[in-house]
Order: C-alpha cells, then structure tokens, then sequence
C-alpha cells in the first residue's frame, strides 16, 4: 500500500515538473514582428457566400520569446473577416505568445453582405497589439452581388427535382433542380449562381444577353427540356460565359467544377454566339434536339469550350451548324457527332491536349453505331476550313456501324492523323486519295499554336494552316473568332495567324 503511494506522489511529482517546465517566459512585443504578407488578397466572392481560406505567417525573429497582447480586426465584432489563430476561431485574441526565431499561421476568410457595405472593394486590418508597438496586416476582398438561383424546399425539407433524362432500364434520371419562370431574359446587371440543374421548360426560351456571367455550383447545371429553346447573344465585345463558382485563381482551368448544359430531345432552334463554357464535366450536350423552320437545332458561332472532363461538344441523332468554334482540353473527344443527323462544321479548331490522365477518344469522332447496335441512317458530316490537333497521333476517327452509311467529307483543312502502325491502311474511310472524302488538306502539319496548354489556340506564322482554306467558306463566314477579315487568303481553324513578336 505504501509502495502503491509512494509511487503516485512520484508519478504526480513528475507530472507538476513537466507542467512547470512548460510555462513560457516572454516580454511584451516591441513592434519588430515581420509577415510573410504585409496585405492577404482574398479572391473575389459572392454576397453572403464564404470564401476561401487564406493564410499567412507571423515571425519573431528575435532570441527572446514574446507574447502578443492583443490581435484584433480594426472593424472589430462587426467585421466581415473571420480569423483562426493558434488553432482558435475568433475576431480578437490576447496574450498570444511566439517563440524566439519561429513563426505563428494566422488563417482568414469572409462572409460579406454586399448590402451591407459601401464600397464592393472591402478592406480591414489585422492588428497587432496598441499603441506605439503596433502593427497591421491588410485585408482586401472584392464582393459581388449576383442573382441566386437554387431549387426551394418542400414542408418535409426536401429539395424539388427534376428529370433530366431516361436511365439504361428505361427508369427516370431526377436531379435536384428547378424550372425557371417563363421565358426569362438573363442580362450583364449582375452575375448568376445557379445552384441544382435550372430547367427551361416546354415552349419557353431563356435568353442570355451579351456580357452576362453564369456561375454553377457543384453538380449544377441547364437543362432545355422538349419544345423549349436556348438563345445565348453574346457579342464580340461582350461574351457570355459559363463557369463554375469558384472564383479562386487555383480554380481558373479546373476541369469537371459543375455538370454542363444539357439541349435535350425535342428542344429546337438553338442559338449560341460568342460564349465561352469552361470547367463543366460536358460543356454541351445535345441531345436529339429538333430542327425546324430551315433552322438547325443547334447554331453555334464565335465560341469556345474549354477544361471539360470528359467532352466537349457531345451530339446525337441532332443538327448543328458550327462556324468559329474552338475546343480544347476534354477528357474524352472535343467533338462527338454520334448516331444519326447533320453536322457541318466551318472555320473551327478542335485541338486536344488533355493532360488529366489517358484519354482514349481523338479530339473528333464521328460515329453513327447506336445503344441499339442498329446502325442509325442519314449521318452526315461535313469539316471545311478547319483544324483538327491533339497530342495523340490519330485526332480524328469514323466508326461505322457494320452495313450503314456515314457521309462525310474533310476540306481545306490541317488534320492530325498519324499511323506509323498501318492499322487503318486499307479501310476506306480512311483513302486520302478520295477526293470525294478528303479535298485539299494538309496532314500531319505544324499548326503553330500559341500555346495549347493555356487553351490559347491562335495561329502564328509558321502555321501550315495559313492560306488553305477555301475562299467560299470564307465568303460565308467572313471574319474570324477575333473579328479579323479573312476573306482575301483564308486561314484554316477559327483564327486568322498573328504575327508574335519577340
């Protein structure tokens, strides 16, 4: 029994050492704190939407340890700031010590009210104890307003949804989404955050016009549903564009941030001019969309899509008209005309340098085999004055259904089709020498891109695609993405070349 309480007063006497040992000696700071940022820039936010994290150090390099008597934000309680420091959340702190020669992490984000502030640039200071010894770290935010769209609640708390479409075994594919009023006009006043999949129901059409910006959360969307129609009226000067919600410049080209824009079966007339879609997982789905009226389904002019995970522009059983579109960067093909429809295609560029991971599809395929396995009649496809790149050798393929037709024909056009194997030697669809199928094109040419990687697919001039278009597509489709004249000696792809100086 002894023993047993010899051995805890030891035990404890042990315990009250350590304790003692660990209580830190220090003096007031002497203002002589260094940051490793004298101002922390928080990306630019939505209202009431939290940011994301910033971080920054607080060095003492002196021998001797000091304790801080105060941190605080010079807005105080009110702030929109928030802090974590030492592992603690909060707007004011004291006493904080900092060891000789070592360094503390201070953390900040915000939640701003743009009703609530004066000024859309929100500025506040951390600041470091009072008086003569004090020092400040500046803060900076920009904030937006935007209109907020998302899917309301039921009584049970549960979101509504829609139907996007049909499953393998025939069952309905909902997701959470809601169904826009009318047909609603979409305009540069102020950006817009779509939570959920918004859906343009039957006989309504959303109009988007120039400069507007629309933001998707994750697992968000647009949906056309049957007998509605979609009209994006960007300019030259004005883009529309689609991206993801992040605003972060780590998320600039980021791949697969939201879900894409779904066309589907029965929706008509669409018509999109000078948009960019960036950062979606499918950057356009058409989806049996309807001509009518001398209409295509789909017309889509002056646009890019860019850092989709897997494609870029997916049709089906569809009709599309594409003049000075350009695609890039996708996790599967650029372009997918499939199944069945018309689809012709004029001054685009398609040039695939994913670096995500294996990409198993070219930057174009042109398929007409169905789910069914029943090849689909009337697939026509037609490539004029374009450019056709990747980093795989073959960029373009044919997939015929055993016993159909596909129609198609490439002209005046620099393609990317490399088979040092011969494993396409022989197929007919595949006969450079036909010139019913391929007319006045280089293969395997030097396009000359500005850069790739960064999705800036312009031409220089050594580009082989320079002059070899042909002058009646031009004629039609007169100035480039750029808005530069090419009817005098038409380039091949969506540009006209730059001459880049030194």
């Amino acid at each position: 029994m002894l023993r047993a309480t010899v051995l805890m007063l030891f035990i404890c006497s042990l315990l009250t050492v350590a304790c003692e040992d660990e209580i830190i000696e220090t003096r007031p700071s002497n203002g002589q704190l260094e940051f490793s940022k004298d101002t922390v820039f928080l990306d630019t936010v939505f209202t009431n939407i939290s940011s994301s994290t910033r971080s920054f150090k607080v060095y003492n390099r002196s021998s001797e340890n000091i304790n801080l008597p105060t941190i605080e934000l010079a807005n105080g309680e009110s702030s929109f700031y928030r802090l974590n420091v030492n592992g603690i959340p909060g707007k004011s702190f004291e006493n904080v010590p900092v060891l000789a020669r070592d360094s503390i992490f201070i953390f900040v984000e915000a939640t701003i009210d743009f009703n609530e502030v004066s000024d859309p640039l929100y500025i506040d200071q951390i600041v470091f104890d009072r008086g003569p010894n004090q020092q400040e770290v500046e803060l900076v935010t920009l904030v937006q307003d935007a209109y907020f769209l998302f899917p309301e609640r039921d009584a049970n708390g549960i979101k509504e949804t829609i139907v996007i479409g049909v499953g393998p075994d025939g069952e309905e594919i909902e997701v959470e989404g809601f169904y826009l009023e009318g047909s609603p006009k979409w305009t540069d006043e102020k950006p817009y955050v779509v939570y959920g999949f918004a859906g343009v129901g039957s006989g309504n059409t959303l109009t988007i016009e120039k400069g507007a910006h629309i933001y998707f959360h994750d697992n968000s969307g647009l949906v056309v549903e049957q007998g509605a129609r979609l009209k994006v009226e960007g300019t030259q000067e004005s883009r529309v564009t689609f991206q993801g919600d992040r605003l972060e410049s780590f998320f600039d080209d980021i791949p697969g941030q939201w879900s894409g824009i779904l066309l589907r079966e029965g929706s008509r007339n669409h018509i999109v001019s000078h948009a960019v879609i960036k950062n979606s997982n499918v950057g356009l789905f058409v989806d049996a969309a309807e001509s009518s009226s001398g209409q295509p389904a789909l017309r889509i002019s002056n646009t890019e899509i860019y850092n989709t995970s897997s494609f870029g522009l997916f049709a089906r059983q569809t009709e599309i008209l594409g003049s000075n579109l350009v695609i890039g960067n996708n996790g599967s093909a650029s372009l997918a005309c499939t199944e069945a429809g018309s689809y012709r295609l004029a001054h685009s560029t398609f040039a695939n340098f994913w670096s995500g991971g294996v990409r198993v599809l070219p930057a174009v395929l042109v398929s007409n085999v169905s789910e069914s396995g029943q090849g689909e009649a009337g697939l026509q496809a037609t490539f004029e004055n374009c450019i056709i790149e990747g980093n795989q050798g073959i960029e373009f393929l044919l997939d015929q259904e055993a016993g159909s037709q596909i129609e198609f024909s490439f002209a005046n056009s620099l393609l990317r089709f490399e088979d040092p194997g011969g494993l396409f030697q022989g197929d007919p669809l595949y006969d450079f020498t036909n010139d019913e199928l391929y007319r006045n094109n280089i293969y395997n040419g030097n396009p000359d891109f500005i850069d790739p990687e960064s999705n800036d697919l312009r031409i220089g001039e050594e580009s082989e695609a320079r002059g070899i278009g042909n002058v009646l597509v031009a004629d039609e489709f007169p100035f480039d993405l750029l808005g530069i004249d090419r009817r005098d000696s038409p380039d091949a792809g969506a540009y006209q070349h730059i001459i880049v100086e030194e």
